[in-house]
């Protein structure tokens, strides 16, 4: 069974973001979080984020069986983009300059190492 969040029109660049996400595709979720709790960038906010909504979200399908977090992992965590902002600024000359302001859309999905079926409607 596995979970999904993803979260969009988020105003990071993806470039940004897809350098953290390779550090913790394939982890699991508490080292996933330790990662991303000492990584200097300013993009591991979104992503740390959704990646907790994806386990709360696996949780909540699961329903009355109690999972822990040491028994989930990072499944897949990609990054796509959204739409860019244009924005304009006086050039040379002149002339206009456009200023791109890039938008992104975040997806985990968070899995069990052991296999749980739900249990219940």
């Amino acid at each position: 069974m596995i979970a999904r969040a993803i979260k969009r029109y988020e105003r990071v660049s993806p470039r940004k973001v897809k350098m953290i996400l390779d550090i913790i595709r394939g982890k699991g979720i508490m080292e996933a979080r330790a990662l991303l709790q000492f990584h200097p960038s300013r993009s591991k906010i979104p992503i740390l984020k959704t990646m907790n909504s994806a386990v709360a979200n696996f949780k909540s399908n699961v329903g009355t069986i109690r999972v822990d977090d040491s028994e989930l992992y990072v499944k897949e965590a990609t990054v796509d983009a959204g739409p860019a902002l244009k924005r304009w600024r006086p050039g040379f000359r002149g002339t206009a300059d456009m200023i791109r302001r890039r938008t992104c859309h975040i997806k985990v999905i968070v899995d069990s190492y052991k296999p749980i079926e739900k249990k219940g409607g």
